[in-house]
């Protein structure tokens, strides 16, 4: 195999993490381990400068990504990230892990990314719209609607995907609603995508608990981010009897040994962007965050969460990956030594994706369904989707992320070797 010259040797990058495990789930792939090296490669990627004139009259240049990793199952799929760290390893491994999360639970997707390397909030709204249309004029010869569909994520939300969507269809000549998903409902948009990625994470989180003796109704709870994911999630769980005891995002850690208001902290966090300064629990540092004694963690922030020593420390029985890769794989390993159950991001938080699939066929169609009815039709593919992965899991002894990994692999190479290499 040859290795791609262009991205990180670190053993901490997110790409590393994704090719260890893949690494570790060849020899599981028989006859398709011939091609393997597919997964390893990404079909394309593209690194664009965006020139942005700012309120001041001053001129700054950005650097933007947008990757797509395989195609071989459908077109490709995966969110615009705005964050200060985004990098090409960043994106590769992120749009990797939408190949694998895409097939793990059956959707006609391939894997795709992109990002700007940015701090969203320190742009004034009309900053951030023009670099939004310079971005998705630069990447227009990619994405498309039955190419690459684009999606909300990490300092993304609603309102980006509309500028998104006219910026497309302006150059197109015709509205798009297929371009992208996670639009307002007004736009296209569908109902409960908001929710989805929540939702799914306390699905496959409420499967694997039966399936090991844990009780939900009177579980001990922390999250690590307060965004979408980490805040549905806790809602969810809350709703179904359990203590959310503690959360972290970026300004702060708060601990309630009896559970957190998460009506009052929605309102704080609604009205300060932050769950600093919150007086319904008491704030307490980053080193004691993972150190509480609690049944099930929820890594719902950025990846590189979960380290080796953090690993060691965490006292929990369940953990679902609302974020996606927060567990180096050398972590992987201790907390499978200890008997921790994780369930994987690729089918915890697939939600998301399962929601934005509906959304890009309604919009297809032109005819929109009601909130039941995605709520129902994702609640079956997530929960079929984690049974499945549960039984490869004992036919196999292995982790439900390997199994994971197995179910998707065999699904994205058997579409690879079907379709063969053009020319031959």
């Amino acid at each position: 195999m040859d290795k791609l010259s262009y991205v990180s040797d670190s053993p901490t990058s997110s790409w590393t993490t994704y090719l260890r495990q893949i690494d570790r789930v060849a020899p599981y792939l028989g006859e398709l381990t011939r091609w393997v090296d597919t997964l390893r490669h990404p079909k394309r990627a593209l690194i664009v400068d965006i020139p942005l004139q700012m309120d001041n009259g001053t001129i700054c240049h950005f650097e933007g990504y947008r990757v797509q990793h395989n195609l071989s199952r459908g077109p490709g799929k995966g969110g615009i990230r705005y964050h200060p760290n985004v990098n090409l390893d960043e994106i590769m491994a992120l749009s990797a892990w939408m190949t694998i999360k895409c097939a793990a639970v059956n959707l006609p997707y391939g894997g795709a990314k992109g990002g700007i390397r940015v701090d969203p909030f320190l742009l004034s709204e009309s900053e951030l719209e023009r670099l939004t249309r310079r971005y998705i004029s630069e990447i227009g010869i990619l994405i498309g609607p039955q190419k690459d569909i684009p999606a909300p994520d990490v300092g993304t939300n609603g309102r980006v995907m509309a500028w998104v969507m006219d910026t497309y269809s302006m150059n197109q000549g015709t509205t798009v609603t297929g371009i992208v998903t996670g639009k307002p409902i007004h736009l296209g948009g569908s109902l409960g995508r908001e929710k989805a990625t929540g939702r799914g994470v306390f699905m496959t989180g409420r499967e694997v608990a039966y399936r090991e003796g844990i009780q939900i109704k009177g579980s001990r709870v922390a999250v690590q981010g307060f965004g979408n994911v980490g805040s549905e999630t806790a809602r969810l769980f809350t709703e179904a009897g359990a203590l959310v005891i503690a959360i972290q995002d970026h300004s702060a850690s708060l601990f309630n040994d009896n559970g957190i208001d998460l009506v009052k902290l929605f309102s704080w966090h609604n009205r300060y962007r932050k769950i600093a300064g919150f007086q319904g629990a008491q704030e307490i540092n980053t080193d004691e965050f993972w150190n509480i004694q609690i049944d099930i963690f929820i890594p719902a922030a950025l990846e590189g969460q979960i380290t080796l020593e953090r690993a060691k420390n965490l006292d929990c029985k369940l953990i679902l990956e609302g974020a996606n890769g927060p567990t180096y794989p050398e972590a992987d390993d201790i907390l499978n030594e200890r008997g921790i159950i994780i369930v994987p991001d690729v089918i915890c938080n697939a939600g998301g994706v399962t929601v934005s699939y509906f959304e890009w066929v309604q919009d297809m169609a032109s005819f929109f369904w009601s909130e039941d009815e995605i709520n129902l039709r994702m609640d079956r593919i997530t929960i079929e989707a984690m049974i499945n992965v549960w039984n490869k899991s004992k036919e196999k002894k292995c982790s439900l992320r390997t199994a994971a990994y197995i179910v998707a692999c065999e699904r994205i190479l058997m579409a690879r070797k079907d379709r063969g290499i053009y020319p031959g």
